[in-house]
Formats: C-alpha cells, sequence, structure tokens
C-alpha cells in the first residue's frame, strides 16, 4: 500500500476540496495522538501504534482520493473486497472445523478468525461484501442471483462462527437497513411484493443454516455462551461497561489523555470502546475531532443514499455499514481496523463524487438557460 500510494503521488493523485474536512480532522487526530506520546510510559510502543495511525490514515485519504477522481473504481474495489472476503470466510470455516492443515493458526477461543488475528474483527470484515451481494439480492432478478446467494451464505456462516456479537448485530442492522432502503426506493406494489417474497426467502435459507450449524453440540454451547447479551467480562466489578464510565472520568482530568496503550496499565483489558479509545490514546484534541468526523461523515453521505446516481448501491451500502460500525463502537474498539479507515475513504470518495456531479448539473442548466434565452426570437417594435 505504502509503494502504491507513493506511486499514485507521484502520477496524478490530486486531493480533492469536497473531503478536505475528512482530511482536516484526521490532521487534529493525529496531532492530538502524536500529543499524547509524550505522557505515554512506553514511549518506543506508542510511536510504533502512531506510525501505525498515520499510515492508516493515510490509506483512507487515498481510497478518497481515486474515488473521487474516478468513481467507477468502486467496482474494482467491490470486486476485489467480495473476492477477498469470499476466500477469508472459506479459511475461517475450515479452519474452525479442523478441515486444512495448521487448522488452529485460524481460531482463537474456539471461534473461527480466518486470517485475523482476532475473530471480532474477521466478523465485521466480511459485512461490507456481504451487504454488496445483499443488494444484488434485493435488486436484481432472482435468475441472476444464484452466484450471490451462494456467497452471502458463505460469509453469513463465517460471520456466524466468529462468534462475535458485534459483528452478529452489524449483519442484523445492514440486512435490515438495505431492505428499508429497497423498499422505500420499491414504490410499486409489485416490487415491494417481491421484496416480501425475498425477506421470507432470506429467513428461511438463514434458519436452515443456523439449525443445520446448531446441530453441532460443539457450535451449539459455543453459541448458547455468546448470544448472552451480557457476558461475565461486560457486568463485573471492573468489567467492560465499568471500564468505559471509569475511562471517561479520567480523561476528563487528562487533556493529553493517557498516551496510546497506556489504558490497559490501569485495568485488565483495553477501552473495547472506539470513542474511549480517541480520548485516552489521542488525548481531547483527537477525541473531538474523532467523534465529529463520524458524525460529518455520516451526515454528509446520508443524502446520497437516495439519490439517483451510477454509484447509489455503493453509498447505500457504504452508509448503512458505516452507520452500524459508528453503533458498535460503542463496545469495540475499532481504532485499527483496516476496513474502518476503507469506509470512511469511500464515503468521502462518494461524497466527493456527488458533489463534482452536481456542480456538472448546474453547469448543464445554466448553459441551457443561457442557450434557452439566447434562442428567443427578439419581439418588434
Amino acid at each position: 500500500m505504502i509503494a502504491l500510494v507513493s506511486v499514485w503521488a507521484l502520477f496524478g493523485l490530486t486531493l480533492k476540496p469536497a473531503f478536505g474536512p475528512m482530511i482536516v480532522c484526521y490532521l487534529i487526530y493525529m496531532a492530538g495522538g502524536l500529543v499524547a506520546v509524550s505522557v505515554a510510559s512506553d514511549l518506543g510502543a506508542a510511536a510504533m501504534y502512531m506510525a501505525v495511525s498515520g499510515f492508516l490514515v493515510v490509506t483512507a485519504i487515498f481510497y478518497a482520493a481515486v474515488i473521487a477522481e474516478t468513481p467507477q473504481r468502486l467496482t474494482v474495489i467491490r470486486s476485489a473486497y467480495v473476492a477477498s472476503a469470499t476466500i477469508v470466510a472459506l479459511i475461517g470455516i475450515l479452519g474452525y472445523f479442523g478441515a486444512i492443515p495448521g487448522a488452529s493458526l485460524f481460531t482463537l477461543y474456539d471461534r473461527a478468525k480466518g486470517t485475523f488475528q482476532d475473530p471480532n474483527v474477521f466478523g465485521p470484515f466480511l459485512v461490507l461484501p456481504t451487504a454488496f451481494l445483499f443488494h444484488d439480492i434485493l435488486n436484481r432478478p432472482l435468475s441472476k442471483n444464484f452466484l450471490s446467494i451462494a456467497l452471502a451464505l458463505l460469509l453469513c456462516f463465517g460471520i456466524f462462527l466468529s462468534f462475535s456479537r458485534a459483528a452478529w448485530g452489524l449483519l442484523a442492522f445492514t440486512g435490515l437497513g438495505l431492505y428499508a432502503i429497497a423498499f422505500i426506493n420499491g414504490r410499486s406494489p409489485a416490487r415491494r411484493a417481491r421484496l416480501v417474497g425475498l425477506a421470507l426467502l432470506g429467513v428461511l435459507l438463514l434458519a436452515l443454516m443456523f439449525a443445520a450449524a446448531l446441530s453441532s453440540e460443539t457450535i451449539a454451547a459455543m453459541f448458547e455462551e455468546r448470544a448472552k447479551l451480557v457476558q461475565t467480562y461486560d457486568g463485573s466489578r471492573l468489567g467492560r461497561f465499568a471500564r468505559h464510565a471509569i475511562g471517561f472520568q479520567m480523561v476528563m482530568e487528562r487533556p493529553l489523555g493517557l498516551g496510546p496503550l497506556e489504558f490497559r496499565n490501569y485495568f485488565p483489558e483495553d477501552e473495547h470502546n472506539s470513542y474511549l479509545k480517541a480520548f485516552t490514546s489521542y488525548g481531547w484534541l483527537g477525541g473531538v475531532a474523532y467523534f465529529v468526523l463520524v458524525c460529518w461523515t455520516l451526515k454528509r453521505l446520508f443524502p446520497l443514499v437516495f439519490q439517483p446516481r451510477p454509484w447509489a448501491a455503493f453509498s447505500q451500502c457504504v452508509f448503512i455499514v458505516l452507520f452500524g460500525h459508528a453503533i458498535i463502537a460503542v463496545v469495540i474498539d475499532t481504532d485499527h481496523w483496516r476496513h474502518m479507515y476503507l469506509l470512511i475513504g469511500l464515503a468521502w470518495g462518494l461524497i466527493a463524487a456527488e458533489q463534482r456531479e452536481r456542480t456538472r448539473l448546474n453547469r448543464g442548466k445554466f448553459v441551457h438557460r443561457v442557450t434557452s434565452r439566447l434562442a428567443k426570437p427578439a419581439r418588434s417594435g
């Protein structure tokens, strides 16, 4: 990625004013983090953490730039993402069932993690490509959707075997959100009747898949354990929720934050809250910048969901999945999730593409009005 960004920067990568807010927010975010490094106990580890953050910020800007310049590149990104997610999900599933050599490398705590370090990242990573497939199924004839249905079921099974409650919730939120958008846009009775039929078919297929999976005692036992809304480590004395409350109280007294990777020195585990993580690792400056960036991105992207554009499908999928990530960020740490930066970059690339399209349409309307007036015959007398 570093080589790709460097070469592209030398041969035509341009930054558009339309995604300037993203760049400004990220610069403030990084500035807060660099200042927070000074209060960290392990300067080397903190500096490396910020170097990774800087790299990921650059990737987000890169995605926004290439999409803003040529929105058609979204198709390439979609195809590559679906293909990679299919491979990763297949590795995770086969690893979970011990069907490939070195299967233990692809599981953690009896949960599928594929090629990721954590099942809680593996699961959410699969949601955006699943959203692309869901969108195809909802908006294309059924005869053209057999491959999409098969791949969607594969990815859903991978998400299920991650046993990540955040990923399960994110998948459900994404499916319901895309269905609601399709139902709103499909105003004809025939189209809405088709959507109802697809919903029933989808629920049936998922129910059959889960029933088959739960016939395994191992999977059923893990599902029963993970399906609890509040786990022991969530509600205990220094559990996840208690750490959130204490953590926010701590950062109220520390404008520079605690420093990257310092929270774990005070508590048994990390923050598991992206907004708290922004304040502890990037200080007040970075915490506010991150919150503003997320809210600003969603606000600017939402109107595109209902715009009749060639990239409308991408706007809908990216908005719903990004919105879902903003919600689960309350109970999980998404700070160094690479696909989170991809989502932010795609969102601002779409925002910039929409602004350029509106400028083109307004210019066309202006030219049409001028030529129409010039074409009118002069009044006599």
